[in-house]
């Protein structure tokens, strides 16, 4: 019998590579949703490709123009998820979610009823709204699986472990394009140098937060929501050729590393086969970068941000979406060329502790009201600063 999945944010990356693992194993699969936000005409050449006869598509805009594009008769053409039940009448197998930024979060939450299993690579949700998908994914029996390659690799690790065997997680981090660049050198960084990435191929902004380290940052936040790990039993290192993704210490003495190439496709792979292990081409053992992993703790002095760590709070608060509308913010200024590299964190670091956004700490997210409401609030605020 075929695996009936959705795809959310199926023009991505990861949408993207997703389709590429179902287009090549079709007898297995069959697509019951796509979705988008922008690129209609994308989406609908997925869903004539790969068959599909519901998408939706939240722009208006462009959810006018698909409209009027589209021929196809087999093909309904939706503008909201409130519109799921008319989709999908019964559980399917599988949804990805993988929509930018924080309007991916009501997208998830939405799906979780009707999936059995929901493999989630939106940082935004996890870290703004664990609470309220966790309240969703147990209500309604779905199984979670967490796709960022070190959240995987931790979920991998642990299996068959209770959370209170653990004692220790390291999460790894490549260092982006500034691991070995001088932090007198970081005045003169350019665009267009931040965005060149040494491992992997990202977005512009995700990478902007992979050079600044941030994208780490909110790694371990997603890290202590997934696993209900207290953030003094996480830490991160540099690991330049990410290929290491995390190591977890347990206290029976035995110490557990998950390695693999630097490629989202091996653990969406993972995730939608699960037990049915497929075989996938991937390279040799790196023997000689096992020989040298030059693991190193973080240059705090050049990576300022990950210092918010230290005063972040024991449990999910609406603080976490403070902290992404802040992140957000600078870093499309300085993808606009508005600001400089050291400027825009100086402004992330300054801003997020300022006394009229730590207050938040205290404050915990109870509907997903309060966190698009937060963050149009501090959205406000942001505009109003002289940067």
């Amino acid at each position: 019998m075929k695996k009936k999945i959705a795809i959310l944010g199926s023009t991505g990356s990861i949408g993207k590579t997703l389709l590429n693992i179902v287009e090549k194993d079709k007898k297995n699969f069959e697509i019951k949703l796509l979705t988008a936000n922008q690129n209609y005409k994308l989406l609908l050449h997925q869903a004539k490709k790969f068959k599909v006869k519901n998408i939706i598509i939240t722009d208006l805009k462009n959810y006018l123009k698909i409209k009027k594009l589209n021929k196809d008769k087999n093909i309904n053409i939706y503008k909201d998820f409130k519109d799921l039940n008319k989709i999908l009448s019964k559980k399917i197998d599988y949804s990805m979610s993988s929509i930018m930024g924080l309007d991916g979060l009501l997208p998830t939450i939405k799906i979780v009823k009707f999936t059995k299993n929901i493999a989630i690579v939106n940082k935004e949700s996890l870290i703004c709204g664990w609470d309220l998908i966790k309240k969703e994914i147990k209500k309604y029996k779905t199984n979670f699986v967490p796709i960022d390659s070190e959240h995987f690799s931790i979920y991998t690790l642990i299996k068959n472990y209770k959370i209170s065997d653990i004692e220790r997680i390291y999460i790894t981090a490549s260092g982006g394009p500034f691991i070995n660049l001088p932090k007198k050198n970081f005045k003169s960084i350019k665009l267009k140098q931040a965005l060149k990435h040494p491992n992997w191929k990202m977005g512009k902004k995700i990478t902007i937060d992979s050079a600044t380290l941030m994208n780490k940052m909110f790694e371990v936040i997603e890290a202590r929501n997934i696993f209900n790990i207290p953030y003094t039993k996480i830490s991160i290192l540099t690991h330049p050729s990410s290929y290491l993704h995390s190591i977890v210490k347990f206290k029976n003495g035995i110490t557990k590393i998950l390695i693999h190439e630097p490629d989202m496709k091996i653990p969406i792979i993972n995730s939608i086969y699960q037990k049915n292990l497929k075989k996938i081409k991937t390279k040799n053992l790196n023997i000689g970068v096992l020989n040298n992993l030059d693991l190193k703790q973080v240059n705090l002095l050049k990576f300022p941000l990950i210092n918010l760590l230290k005063k972040m709070p024991p449990k999910n608060s609406l603080y976490e979406t403070v902290l992404i509308t802040i992140n957000d913010f600078f870093v499309y200024k300085f993808l606009q060329n508005k600001i400089s590299f050291n400027r825009m964190m100086k402004l992330i670091l300054k801003l997020s502790n300022s006394k009229d956004f730590v207050k938040y700490k205290k404050i915990h997210p109870k509907k997903i009201e309060d966190i698009y409401k937060l963050r149009d609030y501090v959205s406000l605020k942001l505009t109003r600063i002289s940067i």
